[in-house]
């Protein structure tokens, strides 16, 4: 029995094959693909019939290595492949050669679903990606962790060869480049650092973590250009995690991620942001923080992750908005009226079983971390430790 529930049905569960640890995940021609933060490497669920998902395979990542994000589009699946922070002791002042994990893009043909087939690797030097924007068409958008720079950044790369992608050009936040001369004018305990850019049309909404939101002109792929720049950290709380841009409403949701236990990084909040104007985004209201309980006290994290993206493909929606709140499960907004954001249902699952995460003393508690939301409303939303629960939204 879920914790707390409301307008959203339980369908099924899975373990991932006995990996219950997930974070991003794609549905696509009936197979989900779950990337692990502890793990390594991706799972393949078969969620044809979404009420009996069966465990299908996993595609291991390199040693040290992670790949916790990934995208799919008709035959390819993306890859990150970055630094496992908990397995790899190096850092990112290594050399290159020494390093223990690979670090990179790696692409794989998935015409037959249960069977990924590697097919390219595209090397960077660094400690690896974060994460992947990549909806079909020649390019594809990733953050990066580079020698030379303080954090990730945003760079745009070439997928007309699948075999063989390649950059083809980068964009920072000013201050950011360390091996050019830049020096960071934000505070120490500030980390500004690209989590992922999601691109409509030709503007790439971007989010920084501690520093905010940015709005790019990606319409020249060799030579990004700002128009804005928004960044409520401080006095808020920092963590900006997913921009989702609504283009028939010029509007913009902008979660941003709680990341320390308890609250202690302040209550973090979704933000509901005007961008009909491109270069003066304006905020116009903020979702309804979830209140059944005392989440700040429950364990763990609380607060926003990530949002279900509109992909193509999935289910579109620029009138109910479908986030993650980690050990506040997933939530369903309704911003029909943008001023005005009303929750209209939640699930909050009930604690994982057992921990996969090996990290000491952590609260045996849920957190939810992605969602992803089908063409026929069927809900995936992907746990730290509990496996994938399968829903579906049932109205207010």
């Amino acid at each position: 029995m879920p914790d707390s529930a409301r307008g959203i049905d339980f369908i099924a569960h899975s373990d991932q094959g006995g990996r219950p640890d997930g974070v991003q995940l794609m549905v696509q021609r009936g197979y989900a693909y779950v990337g692990h933060p502890f793990s390594g490497g991706f799972s393949i669920i078969d969620v044809r019939d979404p009420k009996n998902p069966i465990a299908a395979g996993f595609v291991a990542a390199p040693p040290n290595t992670r790949s916790l994000h990934l995208q799919t589009h008709d035959d390819l699946l993306l890859a990150i492949n970055g630094q496992d922070p908990l397995s790899s002791p190096l850092g990112s002042n290594q050399s290159q050669q020494t390093r223990n994990f690979a670090a990179g893009l790696r692409v794989f043909d998935i015409s037959r679903p249960e069977q990924p087939r590697e097919i390219g690797f595209m090397p960077v030097e660094g400690q690896g990606l974060h994460r992947i924007w990549y909806v079909g068409g020649r390019y594809t958008y990733v953050s990066a962790t580079l020698d030379g720079y303080t954090d990730t950044i945003f760079m745009i790369v070439d997928m007309s060869d699948p075999q063989r992608p390649a950059e083809v050009s980068r964009w920072w936040l000013p201050g950011m480049w360390r091996d050019g001369g830049e020096s960071p004018a934000w505070e120490d305990n500030r980390r500004y650092a690209l989590h992922h850019a999601i691109v409509a049309g030709n503007i790439a909404y971007a989010s920084w973590r501690d520093g905010g939101l940015t709005l790019l002109d990606v319409g020249n792929p060799s030579s990004p250009r700002l128009l804005a720049h928004r960044n409520w950290c401080p006095p808020f709380g920092g963590g900006t995690h997913t921009s989702l841009p609504l283009m028939d409403r010029g509007l913009c949701v902008v979660l941003d991620e709680a990341m320390g236990d308890n609250c202690s990084d302040q209550l973090k909040y979704t933000w509901v942001v005007d961008v009909r104007e491109p270069t003066n985004p304006v905020t116009v209201a903020t979702f309804p923080t979830p209140d059944e309980v005392d989440y700040c006290q429950k364990g763990g994290r609380f607060g926003p992750h990530n949002a279900h993206e509109n992909r193509p493909g999935s289910l579109q929606s620029d009138g109910l908005i479908f986030v993650t709140y980690q050990n506040a499960g997933v939530r369903v907004f309704d911003i029909r009226d943008s001023m005005r954001p009303e929750e209209v249902a939640h699930y909050v699952p009930d604690p994982p079983e057992r921990m996969v995460d090996p990290r000491p003393d952590r609260p045996q508690v849920i957190q939810s971390a992605d969602v992803f939301v089908d063409s026929n409303g069927i809900m995936y939303v992907t746990d730290s430790n509990a496996g994938l629960n399968i829903l579906e939204y049932k109205g207010s």
